[in-house]
């Protein structure tokens, strides 16, 4: 038992799975945390629709094993974590500036302080 569980240690394949999943996982997390309207006014796909497609590629992966290297699934589910990432998130968070909030704070008459 012990060498099976020291094989995949090993084993790079193991390791970019798991990075994988972590990846989907701060994704669908974040999604999760963000504001529903933030979407809307973003421009973006709604918030559902996003935590439906992320969640789905998430518990696709936990349940069947993010294989790599022929998982048509965990390829399409990796994209729409890395479109989620770069297109969507910066959207939201220059709306909110990162707080979940409206809006800048900390800006004075003469700009941010």
């Amino acid at each position: 038992m012990q060498q099976i569980l020291l094989f995949d240690v090993l084993n790079p394949f193991w390791w970019l799975a798991i990075a994988i999943i972590g990846f989907k996982l701060f994704a669908f997390v974040d999604a999760v945390t963000r504001r529903e309207d933030a979407y809307r006014a973003a421009g973006k796909k709604t918030k559902p629709f996003w935590l439906v497609l992320l969640g789905l590629s998430l518990g696709l992966d936990l349940l069947l094993g993010a294989n790599v290297a022929t998982g048509f699934l965990t390829l399409a589910g990796l994209v729409a974590s890395i479109v989620y990432m770069v297109d969507v998130r910066p959207a939201i968070k220059e709306l909110t500036d990162g707080r979940g909030g409206g809006g800048r704070r900390n800006i004075g008459p003469y700009g941010p302080w």
